[in-house]
Formats: C-alpha cells, sequence, structure tokens
C-alpha cells in the first residue's frame, strides 16, 4: 500500500483523477476503474488519468465489468449553461459597440458541431473573432471575421482589439497567463462573459460578468436559440465603426518581415510552405518554441483538429511522436510536423517507428542552430549575453534521415526553397527536412512579459531595456 500511494502523490497535481487499484478490489473492480479512468479522462474539461496497477495486479485472474454497467455516475460535469445568464449575454451582445468573440482549444474539445456553431454565431453578428494558439481552427482563417491569433505573439489588430473592446466573450478558453498580458491593464474598459465546462476556470483569473458553466455546445446552441428569438437584433452602427478601428490595426500589417536574397527567413519558409500545402489534407503539428509561433501566425487552418501542438505545458519534443500518430490515423493525409532543430532531437528516436509503419510523415526544422526561443528571452532580459542556447555540434540531419531509412533534404538558399518543398511533399515516405534559416531572427509581434496588451512590439523594434525586473520574473 505505502508503494501505491507514493507513487501516486508526486503524481497528484498533473492529474484529472488520480485513482489507485488495489488487490483486494481485483476481482470486482479493475475493469470498473479502468471504465471510469477513460470516462473522466474524456468527459468534461479533458485531463490525464492514472490507474496505479501493482505488479500482482497485473498477473490476478477477476471478473470482469462491461462498461454500460461501470459506476460513472459520480463524474458527470453539468453541460447545458444558465439560460438566464445566457439571456442576460444575449442583452448585452445586442448593445455592445464594440464586441469580440475570444475563442480557445476548449471550441475544439466540444466537438466539430459546436465549431459549426461557433461559425454560424460569428455570421449572425457580424462580430470580430480571435484565437488562443489552442483554437485555431474552430473559426476558419480565411473568415472575413477573422483578427488571427491573440496572446503574447498574437496579431497586432486581435490584440489591440482584445484591449479596446467593450464586450469580450471568451468561449472555451482560461485566461492564461499568454493571454492577459499584465492583469491590472487587461482589457480594462469591457463586460467580460466566460463561457466554460470546468467551474474551477470561471473567475479564477479575471472576473466575468457573465459566467457561464457548462459545454461549449449545449452554451452556443442555447445562445444562438436566445439571439434569433429576439430578433437578432445589433448595435449595427457603433459596430460599424469599430470594425473600422479593427481595420486601421490591420493596415499595420504586424507579420512584416524583411527578407533575404541569401539567407532563408523562418517566416518566409512557412509562407512558402503555407502557398504549398494549403489545398491538401494537411494536419499540421509543431514542437515548443519561435517556430511553433512562427506557424501559428503564418499558416491557415480552416478546420478544427487539423492543428497538433503543445500549450500550457509547452512540452519540447512532443511534435515528432504526435505526428507520426496523426499519420498512423491518417495514412493517405499530408502530415507535417514544424520544428526547431532542439526540440526536433529530443524524441527523433520515433522516426524508427515511422519508418517502421511506413507513415509518410514530414519532419519541416527550421534549423537556427539555436535554442530560438530562450535566446531571443537571453536578448531581451539580459542584455544579449547569451548561456548555452546555441549549438556547434548537430548532427548532418541528412545522414541521419539515411540511418534511419528515410529521406533526408538539405536546403539554406531562399531560390531553391520551393523546389526543395516540392521534392519533400512528392516523397512517398518519412522525411526529414533540414531547413537552415537566419539565426538570430526574432519572434514578433510580441507583448513584452509584464505589459498590457496595447505595448507591443512590432518587427525590427529595439530589443534592449523593454522588459524590467517586474516582468522578468514572470517569465
Amino acid at each position: 500500500m505505502a508503494l501505491v500511494w507514493s507513487f501516486l502523490a508526486p503524481s497528484r497535481p498533473q492529474l484529472h483523477w488520480p485513482s489507485a487499484s488495489r488487490r483486494q478490489c481485483v476481482t470486482e473492480e479493475l475493469s470498473d476503474t479502468i471504465h471510469q479512468a477513460f470516462h473522466i479522462a474524456t468527459q468534461g474539461r479533458p485531463g490525464p488519468v492514472l490507474i496505479d496497477i501493482p505488479k500482482d495486479v497485473q498477473f490476478a485472474t477477476g471478473s470482469y465489468t462491461e462498461k454500460p454497467k461501470a459506476k460513472v455516475s459520480h463524474y458527470q460535469p453539468k453541460v447545458k449553461g444558465d439560460i438566464e445568464t445566457i439571456t442576460a449575454l444575449v442583452e448585452a451582445m445586442e448593445q455592445a459597440e464594440r464586441p469580440i468573440f475570444y475563442t480557445g482549444g476548449g471550441v475544439i474539445n466540444s466537438g466539430t458541431h459546436a465549431s459549426q456553431l461557433l461559425r454560424e454565431l460569428v455570421a449572425e453578428t457580424g462580430f470580430p473573432i480571435t484565437s488562443t494558439l489552442m483554437g485555431l481552427g474552430a473559426y476558419p482563417a480565411s473568415g472575413d471575421n477573422w483578427l488571427g491569433m491573440l496572446g503574447m505573439h498574437g496579431l497586432y489588430e486581435a490584440n489591440l482589439a482584445m484591449h479596446g473592446c467593450d464586450l469580450m466573450i471568451n468561449v472555451g478558453a482560461r485566461f492564461d497567463d499568454r493571454i492577459t498580458g499584465r492583469i491590472a491593464d487587461f482589457s480594462p474598459n469591457s463586460r467580460k462573459a466566460h463561457i466554460d465546462i470546468d467551474p474551477s476556470s470561471i473567475n479564477k483569473v479575471i472576473h466575468a460578468d457573465f459566467p457561464i458553466i457548462g459545454d461549449v455546445g449545449h452554451v452556443l446552441e442555447d445562445l444562438l436559440r436566445v439571439w434569433k428569438s429576439r430578433g437578432r437584433k445589433s448595435n449595427a452602427v457603433a459596430v460599424k465603426k469599430w470594425w473600422d478601428q479593427i481595420e486601421e490595426w490591420r493596415a499595420v500589417k504586424c507579420l512584416r518581415y524583411t527578407n533575404s536574397e541569401t539567407t532563408i527567413k523562418p517566416q518566409y519558409a512557412l509562407e512558402r510552405l503555407e502557398a504549398l500545402t494549403k489545398d491538401h489534407d494537411r494536419y499540421i503539428c509543431t514542437e515548443v518554441g519561435q517556430h511553433q509561433m512562427w506557424a501559428a501566425q503564418y499558416l491557415g487552418f480552416e478546420d478544427p483538429n487539423r492543428w497538433m501542438t503543445s500549450g500550457g505545458l509547452g512540452t519540447m519534443g512532443y511534435g515528432v511522436p504526435a505526428s507520426v500518430g496523426v499519420q498512423i490515423a491518417h495514412p493517405d493525409a499530408l502530415v507535417i510536423n514544424v520544428a526547431g532543430e532542439a526540440s526536433w532531437l529530443m524524441n527523433m528516436q520515433e522516426m524508427g517507428t515511422a519508418v517502421q509503419y511506413h507513415a509518410p510523415v514530414k519532419q519541416f526544422i527550421l534549423n537556427n542552430e539555436r535554442l530560438g526561443m530562450v535566446r531571443q528571452w537571453q536578448e531581451l532580459l539580459h542584455g544579449e549575453r547569451y548561456s548555452h542556447s546555441w549549438s556547434e555540434a548537430l548532427p548532418d540531419f541528412v545522414k541521419l534521415a539515411e540511418a534511419f531509412g528515410c529521406k533526408g533534404i538539405m536546403v539554406s538558399d531562399p531560390n531553391d526553397l520551393d523546389d526543395a518543398i516540392m521534392e519533400m511533399l512528392n516523397y512517398d515516405g518519412p522525411v526529414i527536412f533540414d531547413c537552415l534559416v537566419e539565426k538570430h531572427e526574432n519572434c514578433f509581434p510580441m507583448i513584452p512579459s509584464g505589459k498590457a496588451h496595447n505595448e507591443m512590439l512590432l518587427g525590427e523594434a529595439e530589443t534592449q531595456g523593454v522588459i524590467g525586473a517586474e516582468g522578468g520574473v514572470l517569465v
């Protein structure tokens, strides 16, 4: 018993539902416990569940409880939102002068129906919409109302709209620190609605004027029904002025960068990848770092579940095994893992899995020979005093690919990039694509740590002294 609980104890902060299966409950409770675990992991806000099955339990014999008979009644998250609060939110939407939808991964977790309802709601209201990193694809990037991603490396127009709105409608997002910036100055003149299935997320960081606990799909269904029943009213004149302001912010073209004729800029590499793959049946995975943010900025997602990335924890090494899994699940699709060389190396052994199972997954490595995001923070925070954020001993990725039995491609000249990408796409098998890019390119736009949404760094911004000690401790 001591061994069971000593194993579980350290994991408790990370778990959705820690559970120990003990020997005395093997006969009747083991299969029931496993069914409960899968139910809890997938219902409500998804999260990991740990079942510790000791060795003697693994070799014991017991009876099997069928899934429909499993005891799951103790965990039934609330899915229907409070209709009075939903109606009050609709009233606020009818009066709002500067509204915005702020959406997150909860929309995608709720299912494809939720994404369809969100799109209908945006079309009905004409309100602008932005999204967190984890919510990309819930609303199409080609949609007229799309402002792009918000947050620390979000688009200028999205962040300024969040700062200047008078009604913020949070749909399945959690107000994390990469979104809020300096909390005291986060969207100071807005009323805020928060739709979330997890009660602990409501009022956890930001006070919600319209707190709605429920599944996004169910709440949006009721929200649309109430909106339509009240005559589909909005403050059209004021919303038009709001869009005029947003168009002025869009005109800044915050994703502009200075290109090069001799060196591949990472932004250019992703622009060309987008242009050459957007018409494919495409799934994008990423590792974690600058490349992840550039991918979110420069690649467009038209549908949910086409973007697999590690948010929250930001787990370097996520992309390679994730992309192999996506390729196995969708054998005829184009699956690309956008990576940095440092993150990619953490789980490179899974290329053996790709080769073994004939998974034609493409590894698109933006190789700057740096821990790019670490280096950027050292530039901003530590006066360009770089420490262990570069590598002079990287492998030859082409030879590494050959060692695994797959194809390797290396490109360093912008003029050769398109042909190299097409060679990758046309190869029927796994590819390691080594794209040598500018070593010290910074990822902008950026809200410096400890700053507000309206204090963004753009383009070739000055990087020295922009983050003080107070902001530095928040990194």
